[in-house]
């Protein structure tokens, strides 16, 4: 049977050095960046998922030693096998996963690994279940867990629900970090997507008070016009 170890030789045979040098800038890995430590050996996402998916059917135990891992490329292989098991597992397995995932989101620390994961996980995991768990992760000291808060609610707008992504990013509008005001801005302009009054009431309550990052990833599909005079809100002082 095959191991995590077997899946993190064949990722360290598609190792790059140059990759992994241009990885490292391009997930902040530097000191007093939010990817402080993160080790990159220099896999690229399209090899990272046909590994993932010849090892599509290893042993959670064997998965779950293999997100521990050190390095950022194993983790991700891990997620992506967790959301293919996901996709396919019963009702057990499901929770299992999802069990997994939010016992150890420590692991699941950096934008490209909560992004491609929580809303395949979590998200369709909570569909038909209470979603409170959402709002204690968006009320977290961790910024992943904010932001794994947010992007599981793509699973709900996907399927036509808007209100609990309304709900997050309501918690989220104070939030002092550029990746949780650009993951809300995202999400904001998916519900804009599929029901722009629900987007333009939530911008009549909150746009002045918006991060500007946030409120111009939630407008970017606006026509120019609209997007201005929103931005120019921003440079209103309020009273």
């Amino acid at each position: 049977m095959a191991s995590h170890r077997d899946l993190q030789a064949k990722l360290r045979s598609l190792a790059d050095p140059a990759d992994a040098a241009f990885l490292a800038r391009f997930f902040k890995t530097g000191p007093g960046q939010y990817g402080e430590g993160d080790v990159l050996i220099g896999v690229r996402v399209p090899a990272i998922r046909s590994v993932a998916k010849e090892f599509g059917d290893l042993p959670l135990a064997e998965v779950r030693e293999l997100l521990h891992s050190a390095v950022h490329e194993d983790r991700l292989a891990a997620l992506v096998i967790l959301c293919m098991q996901a996709s396919r597992g019963d009702e057990r397995t499901r929770e299992a996963i999802c069990r997994l995932y939010l016992d150890n989101t420590r692991f699941i620390n950096n934008w490209d690994l909560v992004d491609v994961s929580a809303p395949q996980i979590v998200g369709a995991y909570l569909a038909d279940r209470d979603r409170s768990v959402l709002d204690g992760l968006a009320g977290s000291a961790s910024l992943w867990e904010r932001r794994i808060s947010i992007l599981a609610t793509l699973h709900f707008i996907r399927g036509g629900e808007m209100a609990d992504t309304l709900r997050i990013a309501h918690r989220l509008l104070a939030d002092p970090q550029d990746l949780i005001h650009k993951a809300v801005g995202w999400m904001l302009r998916e519900v804009g997507k599929r029901d722009l009054p629900a987007l333009e009431a939530f911008l009549r309550r909150h746009a002045r008070s918006m991060p500007r990052t946030m409120l111009r990833y939630a407008i970017e599909r606006f026509p120019e016009p609209q997007r201005k005079a929103y931005l120019a809100l921003k440079r209103e002082k309020t009273p």
